[in-house]
């Protein structure tokens, strides 16, 4: 349950009588409402209210939403408060201007203003008064509870918004903190009925006015309010606590993959088998291939350069059978084509071809958008360099650089800003999920450089690398895959279950 959520709950308890206990020697409030019925009618011989005003709504005992103990008694907003009362006061007066915007959200009372004359804001504008308590009238700021007790104004008066309405008690018949609580209960909240436009909803007229107002006795109205205010400090500490739960658990899953992956490249995820062939027999295979590939003119003579690992450039040690090297000896590293708003409109939007991958469409999740409407005809490929099935695609520019990694499971056209890893005779998801690794991120953000931000392929390719025997690289692969699966099903049974909590809070 959410602070929210509780909040909600402790408001609906109070004004449902179930927050503290009844007193049998409290005045009833039916003696409260005939005394508020005589302030009225004083007011009335003062002027200040008319004798329409003396009229009362009659309470359906079958449309009350809930049973009140037995010394509270139902009646309506407009029976016991003054709504939107007159303000009269000097032009010349100093008056508290309080726009919507100033008046904050939530179940608090805060609110700010400026100091404006209150020749210049009478008119036009809501008026009110210290003691008054005022709340939204129009959505979101409604249902976002923005209501307020008024004191400490200038001068005791004030103006603002027309988007408020206002209700001043009669006498001192009303606890003002139970009203404000009152207002930001669901039960008047949830129930409002709106009219208007999408963007620009108020509550409808008469849903104020005739609204069932739940009225305990004083006392019990002052018990209220204090038990309110002991407990939402504590309801407040919950709700930090609540939160940074709420945080660790969305970034459990995360942290553990890094876990694993920072486990997984130091030989650690597994256990090493003396029957595999080692990586340093592996190195010349990749040696072997390399020479295969410049013959073919895939790569080229300086690519047969090998530039050995020292010891101070190894980040951590690795099991005996593994060997340290540089990405560029591993893998046929390249970036891609840019394409033009233009060019992708004239030439090469809804037409068929090869899919065409920008920055945009890997995503921080791994995930590659294929379906992004734009090709490459045949007649254009050979102006493009292509990424195949299995490679590594990792953006190197820009504020994605080193975070947005995929692999291909279909050969493409790509953007100049991503980076294509074709491993050679390495397996493909290792390489993968080594460039996410912790290791690999702290070294890429090191060798980051330039307004935009990014890493060239010069200075990608002498990264390091720790390649284990090809065999312990396809269990490692494996058993990465294995362990993300328990923690993305665990992750889907916690929000189930969140879910699950949430729909039973919401009908309590």
């Amino acid at each position: 349950m959410t602070a929210k959520q509780l909040t909600d709950s402790i408001l609906q308890l109070a004004i449902q009588g179930k927050l503290v206990p009844q007193d049998p020697n409290d005045e009833p409030a039916s003696i409260l409402l005939e005394r508020i019925r005589e302030e009225k009618r004083k007011l009335v011989e003062e002027k200040v209210l008319k004798k329409k005003d003396l009229e009362e709504t009659p309470i359906d005992e079958d449309e009350t939403p809930f049973v009140l103990p037995a010394n509270w008694e139902w009646t309506t907003i407009s029976n016991i408060f003054i709504i939107n009362p007159k303000v009269i006061a000097e032009d010349t007066q100093n008056a508290a201007f309080i726009p919507m915007e100033k008046i904050e959200a939530g179940y608090s009372s805060n609110y700010t203003f400026d100091i404006r004359k209150w020749g210049e804001i009478k008119k036009s504008f809501t008026n009110f008064a210290d003691g008054d308590v005022a709340f939204a009238k129009i959505t979101p700021c409604f249902q976002n509870r923005k209501s307020v007790i008024f004191c400490g104004l200038p001068n005791g008066i004030g103006a603002g918004t027309t988007e408020l309405k206002v209700l001043r008690p009669i006498g001192n018949t009303i606890d003002r903190k139970y009203l404000l609580y009152f207002l930001k209960s669901q039960y008047f909240i949830n129930e409002a009925i709106f009219k208007g436009t999408a963007n620009q909803q108020r509550i409808v007229v008469g849903y104020l006015e005739n609204k069932y107002f739940p009225l305990p006795p004083l006392a019990e109205q002052h018990r209220i309010v204090q038990r309110i205010e002991e407990i939402l400090p504590i309801v407040k500490e919950y709700g930090e606590a609540y939160e940074e739960a709420s945080k660790m658990d969305a970034e459990l899953p995360d942290k553990l993959k890094k876990s694993i992956l920072q486990e997984a490249i130091k030989g650690k995820l597994g256990t090493q088998n003396s029957d595999d062939e080692p990586a340093s027999v592996l190195m010349e295979k990749i040696r072997e291939e390399k020479k295969r590939l410049v013959k073919e003119g895939i790569l080229k003579k300086k690519d047969l350069e090998v530039t050995p690992v020292d010891e101070e450039d190894e980040p951590f040690r690795i099991p005996e059978s593994w060997e340290w090297c540089r990405l560029g000896n591993v893998t046929y590293m390249y970036t891609g084509n840019s394409i033009s708003e233009s060019e992708k409109s004239a030439k090469y939007t809804n037409v068929a071809g090869i899919n065409y991958i920008g920055t945009k469409d890997v995503g921080f999740d791994h995930s590659i958008n294929y379906n992004n409407g734009i090709r490459i005809p045949l007649m254009y490929q050979d102006k493009f360099k292509k990424a195949p099935s299995g490679s590594v695609l990792m953006c190197i520019e820009g504020g994605s650089a080193g975070r947005k990694i995929g692999i291909l499971n279909e050969q493409v056209c790509f953007g100049n800003k991503l980076c294509c890893f074709n491993p050679i005779c390495v397996n493909n998801k290792f390489v993968y999920y080594y460039l996410q690794s912790p290791t690999l991120k702290d070294i890429f953000k090191s060798n980051m450089n330039g307004i935009i931000g990014g890493v060239s392929i010069s200075k990608l390719s002498p990264l390091t690398i720790p390649i284990p025997p090809l065999a312990e690289q396809h269990r490692i692969v494996q058993k990465i895959e294995e362990l993300y699966a328990e923690i993305d099903n665990m992750t889907i049974n916690n929000k189930d279950i969140n879910e699950t909590k949430r729909e039973i809070t919401e009908k309590k």
